[in-house]
């Protein structure tokens, strides 16, 4: 169960306006939620990433109640972390982190997108090009598509059949109308906390979300960050400094041929603006290759 403080913040956040536009006279912002277990080893990427363009983003950051080191006060990351919870891997206090930053970020009325990411993301484009495409689009990008993996009877006693079973990324981005539905909503949260045996719910609530709520052409049905995934394997792959060159960062900004999760596509500008994992070896290479590749620093 939530606690009172989280019972407040959802109920504050729901009440806010639903859709993306904004008074005239307020400049939408993007909304970049952190979801972290400490650190932020990529850090200096993200403050060059960010430079310039106060003003057009908002950062929250959630980690681990027990971490209590701050970043320096010249920092963009500096007094932007959110009151936390803990989390564990593939429990649904995930989601309740996720929805406690896209709550948290909701009470500031100029937050028009909100993009969820980890402390091994990076960014592929730089940010006034990021800022274009979102506060451009008509979509929100929750990734989405059918796999009838870890659904049991117990949901479908529950009013979520096989048919609306979906599983994808847990990276997403979305507009504050959705955004405003995924606090809101807290029926199918309960179910979904139930006592049904079932593990990595962060990969299947908001996207299974997406066909209980009908969202239809609302949403893209895929991720803007990108990961490679192994045969088998738990967790994509992870990239450190002695990988990382112009020609990997290239090749997932344009989906590697294939734009979409599992779409087809031709040639295209990009694909992905976003991508993990890296690791915090990888810093020195990510902020060489940044002015080249990524069009900042």
């Amino acid at each position: 169960m939530h606690n009172r403080t989280d019972e407040e913040l959802f109920w504050r956040a729901s009440m806010v306006p639903r859709v993306a536009r904004v008074p005239w006279r307020i400049v939408p912002k993007v909304a970049f939620l952190f979801l972290v277990r400490r650190d932020l080893p990529l850090r200096p990427l993200w403050e060059k990433f960010f430079v310039g363009h106060e003003g057009l983003y908002s950062i929250y950051v959630h980690a681990s109640p027990a971490y209590t080191s701050l970043p320096p006060a010249d920092s963009v990351f500096h007094g932007r972390m959110i009151p936390s919870q803990n989390t564990s891997w593939g429990d649904m206090n995930l989601v309740d982190a996720e929805r406690r930053l896209v709550a948290t970020a909701l009470l500031d009325l100029a937050n028009a997108r909100f993009t969820l990411l980890s402390e091994s993301c990076v960014p592929l484009l730089s940010s006034p090009a990021v800022y274009a495409f979102l506060t451009g689009s008509n979509a929100s990008f929750v990734d989405s598509y059918v796999d009838g993996a870890r659904h049991a009877p117990f949901f479908t006693q529950r009013n979520v059949s096989l048919a609306q079973w979906r599983k994808g990324s847990q990276w997403f981005e979305m507009d504050r109308a959705i955004a405003v539905e995924v606090v809101a909503k807290e029926r199918f949260m309960a179910v979904f906390r139930g006592h049904h045996g079932v593990a990595n719910m962060e990969e299947h609530y908001l996207p299974t979300l997406v066909t209980l709520l009908g969202w239809g052409a609302r949403n893209a049905n895929r991720t803007l960050t990108y990961a490679k995934w192994r045969a088998g394997a738990w967790h994509p792959v992870s990239y450190g400094g002695t990988v990382v060159t112009a020609e990997l960062l290239e090749g997932m900004r344009r989906g590697n041929g294939e734009c979409g999760y599992r779409g087809g596509g031709g040639a295209v500008e990009f694909c992905f603006m976003f991508a993990r994992k890296f690791s915090g070896d990888a810093l020195g290479k990510l902020l060489e290759l940044a002015p080249k590749v990524m069009g900042f620093g």
